[in-house]
């Protein structure tokens, strides 16, 4: 089955107090960016979207510097993670396969771990990739039915029981 990756790079990186995009921030000699698209490379995938926002014409750049196949689409206004993806959508009319959503600011996710989450698909709708947490913070939780996953939960939005929960949601999606 073929692959297409959504890599979401639509960041400020207003922490990092930088004008630049949080994306091209540079760790082991290059940019955030270019290390979570070459996790998913690995994968050969049919196609490649990345989607930025803040500094889309740099971002674009970098992006089509490490696969200059790559597809940007700019996300105007940042109106969360679901609308992120589906910024996608045209770029991604007609493909029919497995679609893979990391971010752009998350670079050390193991071409293994992506290749996992494709083959749970055999016998799963959606893979989230989840992490335990010591200390799990303001991260949204998966709410487990057993090994089936109920339901995600924003911190903001989960009751004690369910922040008490220390599977966290990383945001990878493989579907």
């Amino acid at each position: 089955m073929e692959v297409a990756l959504i890599l979401l790079a639509a960041g400020k990186g207003t922490r990092m107090q930088s004008d630049l995009p949080k994306v091209l921030h540079a760790v082991a000699h290059a940019p955030l960016l270019e290390h979570a698209m070459a996790s998913g490379a690995a994968l050969s995938p049919a196609r490649t979207v990345v989607v930025a926002g803040h500094g889309a014409d740099q971002v674009r750049a970098a992006a089509q510097a490490f696969d200059d196949e790559a597809q940007v689409v700019v996300q105007e206004e940042q109106l969360g993670t679901a609308h992120a993806v589906g910024q996608a959508r045209e770029a991604l009319a007609g493909f029919e396969g497995t679609a893979i959503v990391l971010y752009g600011d998350t670079p050390f996710v193991q071409t293994e771990t992506l290749e996992k989450m494709c083959d749970a698909l055999k016998s799963n709708d959606v893979v989230v990739l989840g992490f335990d947490a010591a200390d799990p913070a303001r991260y949204g939780r998966l709410v487990m039915q057993g090994d089936s996953l109920d339901r995600i939960v924003e911190y903001k939005d989960a009751t004690d029981e369910e922040r008490a929960i220390t599977l966290c949601n990383s945001g990878v999606v493989a579907c």
